[in-house]
């Protein structure tokens, strides 16, 4: 929808930048306060109307007639939206705390498929009715996913007594003060990051410039990339709860992400072929940020499995949060005032130049993921 939103509401891709990472403050702000509330009160009924909140944002930014109600629909979509992967991670924790790599590398896949479906498949779609109509039809289906969580989501017996506050803060000061935490969050949050900023926002735009190529067919290559994260975060999830090792997939992973990342960037002229087997394998790499959340797990107490898992996961939002717009601003510092159609237009240099930044920071997980110590 870039095209569709920076013409809509005659903005630059900074500020268009700053729209689509709305939803990720709102989200990645919420994190630690919903591993508190989590682990005080549990999961049943928190993320029903989690996600009706998600609906309600969809459907006021389809309707918005002004660039503050899309900031307001596109916030109350971030705010349901932070209940999402940590609740289901915290699920995992509750009810099968030995299978809780593949668990979550599961509930990344989900994740995954709705970011495969928010590329070529919602292109066509905007193409075809608009993105209005496609919003409002997503928030619909939001508020009916809501009814349907409110009927299935259940904790655990012994988790349904409201849990002490002394211990709660307690947990959170003991998970802050674990260096161990921060460099797992340090790891996950760089492939995480670098992700969202290319796939979830600049990845369209960039391959249609690189490759000469129209909306939908850059759209369907990026939504190569979620099929390999798709896939790739489940394997590592079994595999690193298989061979009860997760530091040196996380390495692996890291280091992958680093290089295709910066292939994808500096060498757009590879064949159809390659540049499918790239961006699989970026996507793939990539989603071994989901052994950070597993590392934070195991170096905290069980007690404490919200608040952690919320921590890790605000940093690992918020780095998209940091990355989205930054690429957006390096994009307008390189802006020569070439328009067309109400739209800015960038060379390939200017996109190249801008991201650039995304593989250094996958380098910089590879060395937080080097420090992590692995449990025994």
């Amino acid at each position: 929808m870039v095209d569709d939103l920076m013409k809509e509401f005659s903005v630059g891709a900074a500020i268009l930048g700053y729209l689509s990472a709305t939803y990720l403050y709102i989200y990645a702000a919420l994190q630690i306060p919903l591993g508190l509330v989590v682990d005080k009160y549990g999961l049943r009924g928190v993320v029903a109307g989690a996600c009706a909140l998600c609906g309600i944002g969809s459907i006021i930014f389809s309707l918005a007639d002004s660039f503050y109600l899309a900031y307001l629909g596109r916030g109350l979509v971030g705010a349901g939206a932070a209940f999402s992967f940590v609740g289901a991670l915290n699920m995992a924790a509750r009810w099968f705390p030995s299978r809780f790599a593949v668990l979550g590398g599961w509930a990344q896949m989900m994740g995954s498929a709705g970011g495969f479906v928010g590329q070529a498949p919602l292109s066509l779609a905007v193409a075809t009715f608009g993105w209005r109509s496609c919003n409002l039809s997503l928030g619909m289906a939001g508020l009916f996913l809501a009814v349907l969580l409110l009927f299935t989501v259940r904790d655990p017996k012994e988790d349904q007594k409201p849990g002490d506050n002394f211990s709660i803060w307690l947990g959170l000061k003991n998970v802050c003060s674990n260096t161990q935490t921060w460099l797992a969050t340090l790891a996950a949050a760089g492939l995480t990051g670098a992700l969202l900023a290319f796939a979830g926002l600049w990845g369209v735009p960039y391959l249609m410039k690189a490759r000469a190529i129209d909306k939908p067919d850059a759209a369907s290559l990026i939504s190569i990339i979620f099929v390999g994260w798709a896939i790739g975060a489940p394997f590592f999830g079994w595999l690193s709860d298989r061979i009860r090792r997760r530091r040196i997939l996380l390495l692996w992973g890291t280091c992958g992400a680093a290089l295709t990342t910066g292939t994808t960037i500096l060498v757009p002229t590879l064949s159809t072929t390659l540049v499918i087997v790239v961006l699989f394998l970026q996507g793939f790499f990539s989603a071994s940020m989901i052994l950070g959340f597993a590392l934070a797990k195991d170096n905290n107490p069980p007690g404490s499995n919200g608040v952690a898992l919320g921590l890790i996961n605000t940093f690992v939002v918020g780095s998209g949060a940091i990355l989205q717009p930054l690429v957006g601003v390096l994009l307008d510092y390189r802006w020569t005032g070439e328009m067309f159609d109400g739209i800015r237009v960038f060379n390939l240099l200017d996109f190249q130049v801008s991201m650039l930044i995304l593989p250094f920071v996958c380098l910089i997980s590879f060395a937080s993921a080097f420090y992590i110590r692995e449990p025994q």
